[in-house]
């Protein structure tokens, strides 16, 4: 492909591999973009500062994050697009009544509603953070929040679906659910960054593997979808390549001719 390219990277189950790792292969993959003149992005439903290792691991400043509801640019910020507060304290009080315990996120920290759960400490256990949301009932009252973890089992997440349409939910863990602004995506943030850039579609590529993907790899030209990815993940997708535990973002990068 002539000319600079973008190319944005999911994290869980794409950058990084099962274990929350990442692979050498991959580590190289992007050093050999970089050094070919491409720009290396990331695109996650994760919250700037569960990601700022991995930033400075691999000197990446351009990023989509909150699943496209904070992107950043080359180290600044060029788009925000909150939660509706009082929409999300209503959905508060009902998850509340409900015993399905919140987490609030911006950008740069993470609280509870509650002191704490078994759910919130199965999921975000699964992140391998090496830290907890702290507790604070009021956070969201003075805060501008991107996203909110809703912590619910499987099966119980359509009495929010259909009562708080402010909102579009999306399920991570078998307990937790990713809430977003109603129309918010990966795809939205992206276009935010490649409008900007002026990098035309032929130009640019996606690697995801999880439901809040599915907009990116729809959007983004250039699609590939880990071999990790579910079946419906993969449908998204133009390309489909190996299992991120088998140096699948290289395989992947190879296949769509970024890599010899």
């Amino acid at each position: 492909m002539k000319g600079k390219s973008i190319i944005f990277f999911d994290i869980d189950g794409t950058l990084l591999d099962h274990d929350k790792k990442l692979p050498s292969s991959a580590k190289q993959a992007i050093a050999e973009l970089k050094k070919a003149g491409h720009i290396v992005a990331i695109a996650t439903g994760r919250a700037p500062f569960m990601f700022k290792e991995l930033r400075e691991t691999l000197g990446i400043d351009t990023y989509v994050s909150f699943n496209g509801q904070y992107v950043v640019l080359e180290g600044q910020t060029i788009y925000r697009n909150p939660l509706d507060s009082k929409a999300l304290e209503a959905l508060t009080e009902d998850a509340l009544g409900n015993d399905h315990p919140v987490v609030y996120l911006d950008e740069e920290d993470m609280m509870s509603n509650v002191p704490e759960h078994e759910y919130i400490t199965e999921g975000i256990s699964t992140l391998k953070l090496g830290m907890m949301p702290g507790h604070d009932p009021t956070y969201h009252e003075t805060r501008t929040l991107y996203q909110t973890l809703l912590f619910c089992p499987e099966g119980e997440d359509a009495q929010y679906e259909e009562k708080h349409v402010a909102f579009d939910f999306i399920r991570w863990h078998p307990v937790s659910i990713d809430v977003l602004p109603k129309g918010g995506s990966k795809a939205l943030g992206i276009e935010k960054i490649t409008t900007q850039l002026g990098i035309s579609d032929e130009n640019q590529y996606a690697f995801g593997d999880g439901p809040n993907d599915l907009e990116m790899l729809s959007a983004v030209h250039h699609s590939v979808a880990m071999g990790n990815a579910a079946d419906e993940v993969k449908s998204y997708a133009k390309y489909v390549t190996k299992d991120v535990d088998e140096d699948g973002l290289l395989h992947g990068l190879k296949m769509v001719g970024l890599i010899e």
